[in-house]
């Protein structure tokens, strides 16, 4: 069997074990729970835990792990579907609104979001879901013992990348970028925030049916991105050994073992450094640089939603307390949280940095929802597959000394391929 095959039929026995799970435990204490599957673990999942122990009736959380897309609709087809899915992906939404496996919901009046993410949960007039967690997708991380002084723009950050990477090629200091490429959505972040900043009003284009992957705006972010990556000394242990660096340990080699001096990616940065970092040195953040000077950078977010399924019981009213304003503060006490609500009060943040990265979301006219996870079918990516090996590719070509023109031109023919496979551009 392939590592597919195993990972297929792991999913669906864990689909089949929770939907008998999940059965048991609403039996068993004669009040039927409201059954919630999400995909979170671990401290995510305790916390979230806790702000439902706050619903006036019993809920019963599942974890469906990464894939929840294979483990609900295993679910669907054992007719054990959940009430409550929380989706990573607004596509997901969009796809089992159109099979009518899901009911219309309603959020509360406490409820309102930046504009550009509440159409994204629409379909034909009709409202599917609410945002109920975001990420702030345009940050780089870096310790100011090893960074005094960020870049604040992108030319900057090609220098000090350039300069850093000389002298660790000479043995006498840490490569200056850390990257997580074994996560193919690791290098979609990087392609987003460079997109959204060089061509926002193509950004939003690319979500569409007639994107087109192959013009001006695609194949300049991708030279942007080779720029910076080809830089000789860039990363620990080169493009190669990049590829086989995961999310995590791209952290690490910041907070830790000080092989890198600068990592890009989310606010959920923030837990993996609080679990790992040595010493008392807090890591801190600045936004992903700008191509213009002064011009402010891009802000990306990523964001999970709830939705309610077809003749769900409670499904649909406990979404709606979701989107109180109040219902996370369990989590937001705890931190780790970022709220899409703009109604809850940023004084609510415990966290003084979450609270200044609540406040930039709000700011009008420079949020992009991520567009790889608006992207149709396959393309959305996932391990070794659409727009996320893709990136790999590309990022192999360029670290391993394959001309930009020639890397950014076999991307921009394998983005528009598996565009026009899943019916979402050329």
């Amino acid at each position: 069997m392939t590592p597919a095959g195993r990972a297929t039929r792991r999913t669906l026995l864990r689909a089949a074990a929770a939907g008998a799970a999940v059965t048991a435990a609403g039996c068993a204490g004669g009040t039927r729970s409201v059954q919630v599957a999400v995909v979170w673990s671990g401290s995510e999942l305790d916390r979230f835990r806790r702000v439902v122990a706050g619903y006036p009736a019993p809920v019963h959380v599942v974890s469906a792990g990464n894939d929840i897309d294979a483990f609900l609709r295993a679910r669907h087809l054992a007719g054990t579907s959940p009430d409550v899915a929380i989706l990573p992906r607004p596509g997901l939404v969009t796809d089992y609104a159109l099979r009518g496996w899901l009911s219309p919901v309603r959020p509360s009046n406490e409820y309102a979001v930046p504009t550009g993410l509440s159409d994204l949960l629409m379909t034909r007039g009709r409202r599917y879901g609410v945002w109920v967690k975001a990420a702030h997708k345009s940050l780089i991380w870096h310790l100011p013992s090893v960074l005094p002084r960020p870049p604040a723009t992108w030319d900057e950050l090609v220098t000090v990348t350039r300069t850093l990477g000389a002298l660790a090629r000479r043995g006498s200091g840490p490569a200056p970028l850390a990257i997580g490429a074994a996560d193919g959505w690791v290098l979609t972040d990087w392609f987003e925030n460079v997109l959204a900043d060089l061509a926002p009003d193509a950004y939003d284009a690319l979500a569409g049916p007639d994107a087109d992957w192959q013009g001006r705006p695609v194949r300049d972010t991708l030279d942007r991105l080779a720029e910076l990556w080809s830089i000789g000394g860039a990363f620990p242990g080169g493009g190669r050994r990049a590829l086989l660096t995961q999310y995590e340990e791209s952290v690490i080699q910041v907070v830790r073992s000080g092989r890198a001096v600068m990592v890009f990616e989310a606010d959920f940065t923030a837990e993996v450094a609080g679990t790992f970092r040595r010493g008392p040195e807090q890591p801190k953040t600045f936004r992903f640089p700008s191509a213009r000077a002064g011009g402010g950078g891009p802000l990306i977010v990523g964001g999970d939603a709830a939705v309610a399924f077809a003749d769900a019981r409670g499904g649909v009213e406990l979404i709606e307390w979701l989107s109180q304003a109040g219902a996370f503060q369990p989590w937001l006490d705890a931190g780790g949280y970022l709220s899409p609500n703009t109604t809850v009060a940023l004084d609510s943040y415990a966290d003084p940095v979450r609270r200044q990265l609540a406040g930039e979301m709000r700011a009008p006219g420079t949020l992009r929802f991520d567009l790889s996870d608006q992207l149709p079918g396959p393309f959305t990516g996932s391990d070794g597959v659409g727009i996320w090996r893709i990136m790999q590719d590309f990022f192999s070509d360029v670290t391993d000394g394959v001309p930009a023109a020639e890397a950014v031109r076999r991307a921009t023919g394998q983005l528009a391929a598996a565009a026009r496979s899943a019916g979402g551009g050329r």
